[in-house]
């Protein structure tokens, strides 16, 4: 009954300052989560490196795909020579010339172009598990601070029933009624309850300083979140949430494709064996510089070369060492990601009894809110009827505030771990579209 008063009187208040105030004066927008973990995405500094990142190993497979592409380049030089003339690389003096260059199969190089092509879509990988991380971490810190500030409230009330009962205590002691350890004993109760108080309130100041700084939120803005419980997914069986990681891990998927590259490695590697093959050309305009002309019958101002170069290996101790070093690699690729399979399966059979246990310690902390209610409830009703003291009613009230915050805080270890659970079998992002 007085909670149902206190609650009237207050909701009045705010109608009459919501009706004195102008409309900019009003409460500010709450902040909900998933526009929370949309500032977070939008503002992130970790996902705009991520994006630079993915962009660089494009650019790196770039440079090994222009190898096979068309290559053109021109300059010029002077030197002197004693003796046949010739310029420093060996070839006919020229006022300019222009060289063409492009591979048509080099097997070795392919191999490392493919192998940086798969490096490409790691990195795109990389990019979804750091915004998986952004979106992890702002919900988490967000569930927190809304958990925190219903604790805070709760505290609050406990601490003014813990002065009630104090003041009680004293009064009964003067009158002889309860002893000076009595008395104590609520002065600690009261110590505990603001020790608890200030801790909060420096978790809140900390935490809303983060999600101001993830969200891109000024400094001097108001953060009010709502109290949201994360977006309950249908209950899956353990073998198929094993089943969707294997599927969506992220980071299964990066050895997997990290074992293809090196695979790749390991056949260009050994096509070094084989022959390789350039299209070459070259235009050059000769020079008659130290006497060019005289060394031949026939002077030809303007010359072309076009044909193909190849390259057959007769013996390459170099070929034979870096296939030897591709196939480790590849055998250390093959067992890294059997031990990733391992790993996440184990990782998520965890998981999943971590999950049932917090719902079994959600559901005795609600029931065992729901008794304390239930309680005060009684303690409420015989206090009206003037068969309970103040200090029994309130000492009820501070049992409640206690298992409320224990709930919060049941409640909270539950999110936390249906998160990582939901960012291991890879349906973090559906939950947040």
């Amino acid at each position: 009954m007085r909670k149902a008063n206190c609650a009237g009187a207050i909701l009045a208040g705010l109608a009459l300052c919501s009706l004195a105030l102008p409309a900019s004066a009003q409460e500010p927008e709450k902040l909900t989560l998933k526009r929370a973990v949309a500032l977070a995405l939008q503002n992130s500094r970790e996902l705009a490196l991520a994006r630079v990142q993915y962009t660089m190993a494009q650019n790196q497979a770039g440079v090994s795909r222009a190898e096979f592409r068309p290559n053109l380049y021109t300059g010029s030089g002077a030197a002197y020579s004693n003796g046949f003339p010739l310029a420093l690389g060996g070839e006919a003096p020229s006022v300019f010339e222009v060289s063409y260059t492009q591979a048509l199969f080099n097997p070795e190089l392919r191999g490392q172009l493919h192998a940086a092509e798969i490096r490409v879509e790691n990195q795109k990988l990389e990019l979804d598990r750091t915004r998986d991380a952004v979106i992890v971490k702002t919900a988490m810190e967000y569930l927190e601070l809304a958990k925190v500030r219903q604790s805070l409230e709760l505290l609050r009330n406990e601490r003014t029933s813990a002065q009630k009962i104090l003041d009680a205590t004293r009064e009964r002691a003067a009158a002889g009624l309860e002893l000076p350890i009595d008395i104590t004993r609520g002065q600690l109760n009261l110590a505990k309850s603001e020790q608890r108080i200030i801790q909060l309130e420096s978790r809140d100041q900390i935490l809303s300083d983060q999600l101001r700084d993830l969200t891109g939120t000024p400094a001097d803005q108001p953060l009010q979140v709502v109290a949201e419980d994360l977006p309950q997914a249908a209950e899956q069986p353990a073998g198929e949430l094993i089943d969707l990681a294997l599927a969506n891990n992220n980071l299964l998927k990066e050895a997997e494709n990290e074992r293809v590259a090196r695979q790749k490695i390991l056949k260009g590697e050994r096509g070094g064996y084989w022959p390789t093959i350039d299209l070459v050309g070259q235009y050059s305009v000769l020079s008659r510089i130290n006497n060019y002309d005289v060394f031949f019958r026939r002077f030809q101002r303007n010359n072309v070369s076009v044909g193909l170069q190849i390259r057959i290996p007769l013996f390459s101790a170099r070929t034979s060492a870096n296939v030897a070093l591709a196939r480790s690699e590849l055998t250390a690729a093959e067992l890294n990601v059997g031990a990733k399979r391992q790993g996440l399966r184990l990782d998520v059979e965890q998981r999943v009894r971590g999950m049932r246990e917090f719902d079994a310690g959600r559901e005795v902390a609600r029931l065992d809110l729901k008794l304390s209610q239930e309680t005060l409830a009684i303690v409420q009703s015989k206090f009206d009827e003037g068969r309970a003291s103040l200090r029994e009613l309130e000492q009820a009230r501070l049992e409640e505030s206690e298992k409320w915050v224990a709930f919060l805080d049941a409640d909270f270890a539950r999110q936390q771990a249906q998160l990582t659970l939901l960012q291991t079998t890879g349906q973090l992002a559906k939950v947040f579209q």
